[in-house]
């Protein structure tokens, strides 16, 4: 069984549709592959597919009228695009921008395929919306962090995020500050403030965890 013929077997919700909507998304599905750095949708296009990744990662960010950017979220293997889902369903054109940050391979659906199983198919209606819902209240924790959180909380939780089980993150004060949705000399600030206290150490181009506990306890310190 290959990835590019059983795809839906990737996706629990899809995996447990009844066989001929299962048989038709495969039939009309195409897989394809994207290089990393991409651009895949932007502000103004209309989605023609429903994407449903496969393998790499997804950034989906917004860029306001005045020049700055936030990361929305991030769509991993076995997922598929909330704002896509949202924009096929209301006819509307996309309102952010999706960025491959690695290699990429999708399936997708097109369009009319879309409807039409949203349409007459209760258990793919159900898979939609269930994710639909998961990333809405993400979306909604979002804006609360952005709105009511202190910065340095934010940023020691998303500097351990990001490091994951790694000391040293590649990454600039304009890619922090566009994940966090602030201007880059606010970051900056807030980086030399954690150099000062000895938490991390900053060359360019990369940020290194230096007191990995001090930095939990302060992203902790909201929670």
């Amino acid at each position: 069984m290959s990835m590019e013929t059983e795809w839906v077997d990737r996706f629990p919700g899809l995996s447990r549709l009844e066989e001929p909507v299962k048989q038709l998304l495969l039939t009309r599905s195409t897989v394809i592959n994207v290089p990393g750095g991409t651009t895949i949708f932007g502000p103004g296009n209309s989605p023609e597919n429903m994407l449903f990744l496969l393998d790499g990662t997804v950034r989906v960010q917004q860029v306001s009228d005045t020049g700055h950017e936030i990361v929305l979220y991030r769509i991993h293997a076995g997922q598929s695009c909330v704002l896509t889902t949202a924009c096929l369903l209301a006819y509307e054109n996309y309102s952010a921008e999706g960025i491959t940050e690695t290699a990429v391979q999708a399936a997708a659906v097109p369009r009319d395929v879309f409807d039409d199983l949203v349409a007459k198919s209760k258990s793919f209606r159900n898979f939609v919306f269930a994710a639909f819902s998961k990333r809405i209240t993400d979306l909604f924790l979002m804006i609360d962090e952005v709105a009511f959180q202190r910065l340095d909380v934010r940023l020691a939780d998303k500097l351990i995020e990001l490091a994951a089980d790694k000391d040293t993150i590649a990454t600039t004060h304009q890619k922090l500050s566009v994940e966090l949705g602030t201007a880059r000399e606010v970051i900056s600030r807030q980086l030399q403030e954690f150099q000062r206290r000895g938490w991390i150490e900053q060359s360019r181009g990369s940020v290194t965890l230096l007191d990995r506990t001090q930095l939990a306890r302060l992203a902790d310190h909201n929670s």
